[in-house]
């Protein structure tokens, strides 16, 4: 880096009150420590910028971790767990850091994520494990994250964010200078907060790129075939578009396809460059102990998860809902139907109607429900679905009414609320309120009569479909492009006679 230009940078004249010019020693601060702080990246061997020790590195580290621990649910699937670590440390030994303690983690969670803090902590979801379809894929992703910690992005981002609100607060650095209190203390304690966030929401398209391209290196070491990184960005994205279509938005997993997309022409030259430092051909993996170790995996909510839910929580498994009514409120259901009943306090009740058209839940509320004059009128956006609510009075027993509908699959769900104890008209209120807010799709595999549903391991036959498979399968909610995503044959396709296939049961 420059000594030159970083001073240039940082120059800054003040003029005081009798018009004159004063030059303030953060000059050569700043440039000192712009120029001490360039590092050589141990991944890329280019110039970076950090603040921070390796042992500084290591000890966030740990922090960081202690706080993932105590907010996400590790799995208790020791041999899945087992598996997932021989395969990281794999990629970990053949990384450009290979001295750090590296640790692998799988968080028990459905979300498609997963996430590195620095010097060496790794976790995958398991709901990211779902859409793997061979050890290379696995490897993949994890190697992708060791990319993260090799390169210290996490610890570049930490650097330009300490630099950019340097540049900003300036003056304030004036005064921390003048009068002994530091700006590295504090803006050390504010990031050593937000390692994990970071690792969550990604390093951006540069970050991500050269993540991506220290992978397929990796997999080359390891012996793996470096487009298993192009196999995982389409699946994902694959499922991302998916979301998209039916929802209108969709969960994304940073590393892999958040910010770039499958075809990206740098990334497909990273690769064939990487495959060309080894001569030697990628020998073909059997996938077997991939199979052995996924086969039976949790899809959706586990039950241990579940059991942490001890409010009146009530799913339709026919249409694939599930929401939480008020405590001690009683529940009759019908095929279509369901209401909750609490004598004197007020009831909520739930209908399913086929949705026909465009049409926007705010019209579909005035002309589908007969409900005009709607007040606190709002629109609703949760869980991936869009619907609308307000309040009105009902026309047969002058009792103020809570009404919704939302917008599930082909569906249009309608919510009648109504309010019998007009003393406590806000307080029930809130309550239905809460009641709708809560309303979503079962997850997959959340419920099936109480049981968890898992992966199950099958070879196609000659004739397999899943079009017809779908039928017979216990997924609430679109199971054929559910199969089809998760062994990456969405949107169409079918596999050979004696391909292993993941079915759920």
């Amino acid at each position: 880096m420059n000594k030159r230009s970083a001073s240039n940078i940082f120059n800054l004249r003040i003029i005081d009150v009798n018009s004159k010019v004063i030059l303030v020693p953060i000059t050569a601060l700043m440039a000192s420590i712009l120029f001490s702080s360039c590092a050589v990246n141990p991944a890329t061997g280019g110039a970076n910028l950090v603040l921070m020790t390796e042992n500084r590195e290591k000890e966030i580290g740990l922090e960081e971790h202690e706080k993932v621990m105590s907010s996400m649910p590790f799995s208790e699937d020791e041999e899945l767990v087992a598996y997932v670590r021989e395969i990281g440390q794999k990629m970990a030994d053949v990384s450009h850091r290979p001295d750090l303690e590296y640790k692998f983690y799988v968080i028990d969670s459905p979300e498609i994520n997963a996430f590195a803090l620095p010097a060496g902590y790794v976790y995958v979801n398991r709901g990211l494990l779902t859409y793997m379809n061979s050890e290379a894929e696995l490897a993949a992703v994890l190697a992708h994250e060791i990319g993260h910690i090799t390169a210290r992005h996490a610890v570049q981002q930490q650097a330009r964010g300490a630099l950019a609100r340097g540049a900003a607060v300036a003056g304030g650095l004036v005064a921390g200078i003048a009068t002994g209190s530091g700006y590295a203390a504090s803006q050390i304690s504010e990031v050593a907060s937000i390692w994990a966030q970071t690792g969550l929401s990604g390093f951006g398209r540069e970050h991500e790129l050269e993540a991506d391209s220290l992978a397929a290196e990796y997999l080359v070491r390891a012996g793996y075939d470096p487009a298993a990184v192009i196999d995982v960005i389409t699946a994902l994205k694959n499922n991302e578009d998916f979301n998209r279509r039916v929802s209108g938005g969709g969960g994304t997993y940073h590393g892999l396809f958040a910010t770039h997309p499958r075809n990206d022409r740098r990334l497909q030259e990273a690769i064939a460059q990487v495959g060309q430092l080894n001569q030697n051909e990628v020998a073909a993996l059997n996938n077997d102990i991939f199979r052995q170790k996924l086969d039976g995996l949790i899809i959706g909510q586990s039950n241990a998860s579940q059991r942490t839910d001890q409010r009146n929580r009530y799913y339709q498994d026919l249409l694939g809902y599930t929401l939480v009514f008020p405590d001690d409120w009683s529940i009759d259901e019908t095929t279509t139907t369901v209401t909750a009943v609490s004598p004197n306090v007020g009831k909520l009740h739930i209908e399913a109607r086929r949705l026909q058209g465009n049409i926007e839940p705010r019209v579909f509320i005035r002309d589908n429900m007969g409900v005009e004059n709607l007040q606190k009128s709002e629109a609703l956006s949760q869980y991936r679905l869009i619907g609308h609510t307000g309040t009105a009075v009902n026309p047969d027993t002058g009792n103020i009414e809570r009404i919704a509908t939302l917008y599930l699959g082909p569906r249009a769900l309608t919510f009648r609320g109504e309010i019998i104890d007009s003393a406590s008209l806000n307080e029930i209120d809130d309550m239905l309120l809460a009641s709708i807010r809560s309303f979503r799709a079962i997850q997959q595999g959340e419920v099936v009569a109480g049981n968890e549903m898992k992966i199950k391991y099958v070879q196609a036959s000659e004739y397999f479909d899943f079009s017809v498979i779908a039928q017979q399968s216990k997924i609430a909610n679109f199971p054929e492009e559910t199969l089809r995503l998760i062994n990456g044959y969405y949107p169409t396709g079918n596999p050979d006679a004696g391909e292993w296939i993941k079915l759920v049961e």
